[in-house]
């Protein structure tokens, strides 16, 4: 089926990131005519990850819309009036909302929109030039049925996923497997004699704090391993998520490529790290579970990098190498789950325009300041969580995603129907940032060489 309108923008892909877009898109005065295609046959965030008792990362005025619009119908606050649990949240007294909570709060604004649409797996996207607008082409993943829209603007929310890295392949995936699919496999993982966690940031960790609760009731042994140099915490103090901001986006943007490149790799405790709260629980229930000189039963090495897995009777043989010793070892495991991350392909649907694309040397997207893809092509095309390489950690932070579907919203209308935040947090990142707020500062006229540090510095 072909729609033969076109369309204001479609976006491709519906996790938070369009979702959010959608949502705020619905809250504009002008109507702007917009589609958001989704593969899956209804909304699911992290399925494989709502585990009992998590909670997400940031606090509760990231959601969706509020941070652009308080106001919104679709805010968390108000699902939780209109589902009858304004009272209980007021009581919970955090900021943290579980993560089960979380999921449950993006499907219910999913389904208050018009705009979105599922089963719509989308092949192919094409730029018509005689025609003036973007061609998308969608399936249906169980039908077949194919669709076509029309769009003057782009979207592009396809997200992560889970990353595995080659030589861990192969093997069955009931006993072998990310965490991204773990709560869908936890009844074979508690039912096996040894299992190991590889990994170390919060996912792994939200893993091994689930088997480690449910180790008494099925008796097997836990251990988890990681590349890193320990098990550290991401870093959570207030002056540090000054990182995730608008200002400090906007000042790694303006970084030389190769300065960016050099830079965001070695970020990872601002987002990959275990959150302390989590770290603390886990301690003290191994703390807990050695009274009287008890064996937790429960092994955690760092600095150890699993280099192969082989299956070995029952079980899987992990070559293991621990770095800074240099010493290579033996595990045996009849489960192993990954911890591994996540990456974020080239979609192979964007094919049509890879001529229009603007690539940098490493062959990833080029990128303006206001996060849409550098194409040949009149229309727009919004990136959402496509754009680490050029704008820094931030980009997957659920409350910069308000702040940039903002700027998409105000580009599709013509003019500010939400603000464009400035000036947000106390810490400059750039000296312009700093000579605009420290009266006594000035530039210097030539390069000077740096006074030499002293203890206190």
């Amino acid at each position: 089926m072909s729609e033969p309108r076109v369309r204001d923008v479609v976006g491709i892909g519906l996790g938070p990131f369009n979702l959010g877009l959608a949502a705020l898109l619905d809250g504009a005065p002008e109507d702007v005519d917009a589609a958001f295609l989704e593969r899956d046959a209804e909304f699911a965030w992290h399925e494989g990850m709502l585990i009992e008792g998590t909670t997400l990362e940031v606090p509760f005025l990231a959601d969706l819309v509020t941070l652009a619009d308080p106001t919104s119908p679709h805010s968390y606050l108000n699902y939780l009036r209109e589902t009858g649990r304004i009272y209980e949240f007021y009581f919970y007294e955090t900021f943290q909302t579980p993560r089960r909570e979380y999921n449950d709060y993006l499907r219910w604004v999913a389904d208050r929109l018009d705009a979105c649409r599922f089963e719509r797996e989308v092949t192919e996207v094409r730029w018509d030039d005689r025609e003036g607008w973007y061609a998308v082409t969608a399936r249906n993943p169980d039908t077949g049925d194919r669709f076509e829209y029309r769009a003057e603007t782009l979207a592009l929310g396809i997200g992560s996923r889970p990353h595995v890295p080659e030589h861990l392949r192969g093997h069955p995936t009931e006993d072998v497997f990310h965490t991204a699919r773990y709560r869908g496999s936890r009844e074979r993982v508690v039912e096996a004699d040894t299992v190991t966690v590889v990994g170390s940031g919060q996912s792994a960790a939200e893993v091994f704090q689930d088997l480690l609760e449910r180790q008494p009731d099925h008796g097997y042994r836990l251990d988890w391993l990681t590349r890193s140099d320990g098990f550290f915490p991401m870093e959570y103090s207030k002056l540090g998520l000054q990182h995730f901001t608008p200002e400090y986006e906007r000042y790694v943007y303006d970084l030389p490529q190769a300065v960016k490149d050099d830079l965001i790799p070695n970020q990872d405790l601002l987002y990959k790290g275990i959150d302390p709260e989590t770290s603390a629980e886990i301690y003290d229930l191994l703390y807990r579970r050695s009274v009287g000189g008890r064996d937790p039963d429960v092994g955690l090495f760092a600095m150890t990098e699993v280099r192969d897995i082989e299956a070995v009777n029952d079980a899987y043989a992990l070559d293991c190498h621990q770095w800074q010793a240099e010493e290579s070892f033996v595990h045996e495991s009849e489960v192993v789950i990954l911890g591994t991350g996540y990456e974020r392909p080239i979609p192979a649907f964007l094919e049509p325009l890879e001529d229009a694309i603007d690539w940098d040397e490493q062959g990833r997207f080029g990128v303006t300041e206001d996060h849409r893809l550098a194409v040949d092509a009149p229309g727009d095309v919004f990136l959402q969580n496509a754009e680490v390489h050029t704008h820094g950690v931030g980009v997957p932070d659920l409350g910069l995603g308000c702040y940039r579907n903002a700027k998409f919203v105000n580009r599709l209308v013509g003019r500010e129907v939400y603000p464009d935040d400035v000036d947000t947090v106390f810490q400059d990142f750039s000296v312009a940032q700093f000579l605009d707020h420290a009266p006594n500062a000035s530039r210097a006229g030539g390069s000077e060489t740096p006074p030499t540090p002293t203890q206190d510095d």
